[in-house]
């Protein structure tokens, strides 16, 4: 495998450059002095940002945008071997890393690497743990899936020894990683159409364990079914929480402010108990937010540092986030596409001030929709009225004979309504006839669902 030396920064091509990760991992290398180059399909906010600090973005994804003065090319997952530009890589005998190698290389190069994952959660925590590192003054870096406003985006270079990333589990990625600390927030089948089952992902996190060397850490939620199966032969500290009192963390009396946000208290298992309060909705929050203080302790962050960081948290963009109101009905938007984050939001959403919830929801990839399509439809009765947008696609295409119409009847063979539209502008229209004063709007989905509360705004 190529190695980067980062003491004598290269000219390094990203294919799909504009993706948060990637965009994330050459803004990190343009501080370090790096040539910074790459391709995406359609200008963003990240591609632009990127230009503005010194990258060369090409609009399309073409054989010639490759030069011989290149001398890495970095991609992800989704290109293929048929992509133009690793045509031209292979043609032109540039070294090729995927963005997990490359960000493992980048991890080597701080004395404390954290990597958070985890099939839900991710993001909100890696933002908790960063809020919690910048309110000690610890200069951290940090790579992070979604927009953190107090950073302005998703990626902070700091100058101190932690380095602070999301480790996903899609296509094994977070198995080229080099954390010394490492958390398992949850463990549940998705991405089906690279996993087998439920055992190849719990194996998976298994193998993600035991990256981790014998002075390092893992924090794992000990409410993963058997999670022993995953600590098994492990030579690191293993550090649990969860529901339970015989974990080290667990928490007690969770109240419900008017809002709808939840404050706590911390047990930990010397006995020791504090409260905590969140600015952001849900128990499965409290859960991350637990996640989170467990990991100050071991920096040895003060309690009322990690508090004080917690209640000032407002979250990330796309996780229950307020957009607004209209007519008097209020839009959040959030980034749900599984049935268990679908359960946690709209359930935290019950104890948010409204009158009807209406959940405007978009599928996200016909193998995750057919594989979840009867847990979709429990989740989604959830809310009092669903309506449901045209599958996104995303990276595939449909052979699975599929549609956001099958998941309609099944919400419907449950006894709870549920209307189907084929347009944005349908959905728009059919909300503002029917959504009233009062009203919760939720639009919902990782796919470009958002544009419908922006539109509505925009009205």
């Amino acid at each position: 495998m190529y190695q980067i030396n980062f003491n004598h920064p290269i000219h390094i091509y990203f294919i799909g450059i504009g993706g948060i990760s990637m965009s994330g991992l050459a803004e990190i290398l343009l501080t370090e002095n790096f040539r910074i180059s790459g391709s995406d399909r359609a200008p963003s906010e990240l591609t632009q940002t990127l230009e503005e600090r010194g990258a060369t973005v090409y609009y399309g994804q073409r054989e010639e945008n490759l030069t011989s003065d290149i001398d890495l090319v970095v991609y992800t997952s989704a290109i293929k071997s048929d992509n133009p530009e690793m045509i031209a890589a292979n043609r032109l005998n540039i070294p090729l890393l995927t963005r997990a190698q490359l960000l493992g290389q980048m991890m080597r190069n701080y004395k404390v690497p954290i990597a958070i994952s985890g099939t839900h959660g991710k993001t909100t925590t890696t933002s908790m743990i960063s809020q919690i590192l910048l309110e000690n003054h610890d200069d951290p870096t940090l790579s992070i899936g979604g927009i953190y406003k107090p950073i302005g985006g998703n990626i902070r270079v700091g100058s101190s020894e932690h380095f602070v990333t999301e480790a996903c589990e899609y296509t094994n990625s977070f198995l080229s990683l080099f954390p010394k600390i490492g958390i398992i927030l949850n463990i549940e089948e998705d991405h089906l159409d690279f996993f087998t089952d439920i055992q190849d992902i719990r194996n998976s996190f298994h193998k993600f364990a035991l990256l981790l060397p014998s002075d390092g850490t893992l924090i794992i939620n000990g409410d993963i079914d058997h999670y022993e199966e995953i600590t098994a032969g492990l030579s690191c500290r293993v550090i649990t929480y969860g529901s339970s009192s015989a974990f080290d963390y667990s928490p007690s009396e969770i109240t419900y402010d008017a809002s709808g946000y939840p404050s706590f208290h911390l047990m930990r298992k010397d006995g020791k108990k504090e409260s905590f309060s969140l600015q952001v909705p849900g128990e499965h929050n409290v859960y991350n937010a637990i996640a989170a203080i467990a990991l100050a302790d071991i920096l040895g962050i003060p309690s009322e540092i990690s508090a004080g960081a917690l209640l000032a948290f407002g979250g990330t963009d796309r996780r229950f986030e307020y957009k607004g109101k209209v007519n008097g009905f209020t839009i959040i938007d959030d980034y749900a596409h599984h049935p268990t984050e679908i359960a946690a939001t709209l359930t935290a959403a019950k104890n948010y001030p409204h009158k009807t919830t209406w959940c405007v929801f978009q599928p996200h990839t016909y193998t995750r929709t057919k594989a979840f399509l009867k847990d979709f439809a429990k989740s989604l009765a959830l809310a009092d009225e669903v309506i449901l947008a045209d599958i996104y696609a995303a990276r595939e295409k449909d052979t699975l004979g599929i549609s956001s119409q099958t998941l309609q009847a099944d919400i419907e063979q449950l006894g709870h309504r549920c209307y189907y539209f084929a347009s944005f502008e349908e959905i728009q229209d059919f909300i503002l006839k029917n959504c009233t004063k009062d009203d919760l709007l939720i639009t919902m989905g990782a796919g470009d669902i958002v544009k419908i509360g922006e539109n509505l705004l925009q009205k």
